[in-house]
């Protein structure tokens, strides 16, 4: 049966239907109860570095070796992002290696006396290795009383109204279903309604009355008792969708959640970035400016824009920042051309031989550098020739990453396989800060490890669908 169908609809007026806002502040209370209820230790499985994107002062992992683990573990922190990356990998790849994790998770928690949750952090479009990544999880650490499915995500303009998952676009919202997200080569779906969209992504599995929802009504009116009640009683094994509008929606969820932990449920966590950053209890902070990094002043060498995101929301990013800075001066542009990466190794060689030298030279200069793959999307015959070609280019650019010795002033990453190549290939990352946000939803790190190359330069990991169309021009004046 197709999927049901939902009109976009206005922004303003859908809100204007709701009840006020809770009006305690939930974020209080799930500070109480972190600070004096036995809660789990937080572990997020990121499948791309973007879901650090809400997040400050704590730490992400790109390596998951059971020592590290067990280092991470024995610091004071309420959790941890792990680094998969799993989105850029094929199902079959995607299982191994999430599994591999959670052994070694649940192996370090074992050795340091702690109990973890485990939040499978995915796309707030939907987008992803679902179900099988709740799967893999739940064979490690068994099952959870159920799943709990929340893609919100404030900054992206991801809401989920009536169970109906939109994406802002301007002053409407669209059904998810409806966007270009639905489209993905690897990770396509029809359904716009995460019932329908978990029934489609997962056949036969659940019935319908496996299905429960949380709504804004009742997280408004209720507040989170009303969310710990509706918890006690969903149906084990089963998916709980939640329902949020505005940011103090996800605190009440989140604080009604660990009511209901700390009266004995367990449940697993299907994602996005902004149930993390609040069950993590951290308050959200301005994004930080150029003074706050203390970038130098001359400045001694250009910044550098690694770009290889093809959703249309990059493309026009990438437009607006060219045309603006590009004719001043200010910014290089360097385009690699992706037929010239796929020819052959060797024209892949010379290519990347030629960029790094122009870079080079363009940086030593002081010029602000971009480097960005052709805009003209080339896709393989099926999902998985398409994500070979992405490698391809992901590859190219971690080459010219590798190579390029002299110090930018800063490190822009633009799109998810992108940024995660860039940060454990590119520069060696194996554990990094998140120290805040760039712009709005966008996560910026700092590694100081010796092993590290360019080790403290701050590195922005910018998503491919976040911003506006200014947002990456903005943010590169910005940091001039």
């Amino acid at each position: 049966m197709a999927p049901q169908q939902f009109p976009s609809v206005s922004r303003e007026s859908t809100f204007a239907k709701f009840p006020a806002e809770y009006a305690a502040d939930a974020q209080d209370q799930i500070s109480d109860i972190l600070a004096t209820s036995p809660i789990n230790r937080l572990v997020v499985l990121d499948d791309d570095p973007t879901g650090t994107q809400t997040c400050h002062d704590i730490s992400v992992l790109t390596v998951w070796d059971v020592p590290t683990l067990v280092t991470e573990f024995q610091e004071n922190s309420p959790g941890f992002f792990i680094l998969t990356n799993s989105r850029a990998l094929g199902p079959a790849d995607a299982e191994t290696l999430i599994r591999t994790i959670c052994i070694n998770v649940a192996e370090a928690a074992k050795a340091t006396g702690n109990k973890v949750d485990i939040v499978l952090r995915g796309d707030s479009t939907l987008r992803g290795h679902f179900p099988l990544e709740p799967d893999v999880a739940q064979s490690v650490f068994g099952p959870a009383d159920a799943l709990v499915l929340a893609p919100f995500f404030f900054q992206g303009g991801r809401y989920t109204i009536g169970d109906v998952h939109y994406v802002a676009e301007g002053e409407k919202l669209v059904p998810a279903g409806s966007t270009q997200f639905a489209q993905d080569a690897t990770f396509g779906y029809k359904s716009s309604s995460l019932r329908d969209y978990v029934l489609e992504k997962a056949p036969g599995r659940f019935s319908e009355d496996q299905l429960c929802s949380v709504t804004i009504e009742e997280i408004r009116k209720g507040g989170p008792d009303a969310v710990c009640e509706k918890l006690m009683t969903a149906p084990k094994g089963g998916v709980v969708i939640v329902n949020a509008a505005a940011e103090s929606d996800m605190h009440v969820f989140v604080a009604g959640l660990l009511l209901a932990e700390s009266k004995g449920k367990h449940f697993l966590y299907r994602t996005g970035a902004a149930f993390v950053s609040t069950r993590l209890g951290i308050r959200s902070k301005a994004p930080i400016s150029a003074a706050e990094l203390h970038l130098a002043s001359p400045r001694q060498t250009g910044g550098l824009i690694v770009a290889g995101s093809y959703v249309p929301k990059t493309t026009a990013q990438l437009k607006v920042l060219t045309d603006r800075l590009g004719a001043t001066g200010k910014l290089a542009i360097i385009e690699i051309q992706v037929e010239e990466l796929i020819a052959s190794p060797q024209t892949a060689a010379q290519t990347v031989q030629r960029v790094v030298k122009e870079t080079e030279e363009h940086l030593q200069a002081g010029q602000d550098v971009l480097v960005m793959t052709s805009r003209k999307l080339i896709t393989g015959g099926d999902e998985l020739s398409s994500l070979k070609i992405g490698s391809s280019v992901a590859e190219a650019l971690v080459s010219v990453l590798q190579r390029i010795e002299v110090q930018p002033r800063y490190i822009i990453a633009k799109g998810g396989i992108t940024s995660s190549d860039a940060a454990t290939k590119g520069l060696n990352v194996k554990r990094a800060t998140i120290v805040g946000q760039a712009a709005p939803g966008v996560p910026l790190w700092r590694c100081d490890e010796p092993t590290s190359r360019h080790r403290g330069v701050p590195f922005v990991v910018f998503p491919g669908n976040v911003g506006g169309e200014e947002t990456l021009c903005e943010l590169v004046q910005g940091w001039h």
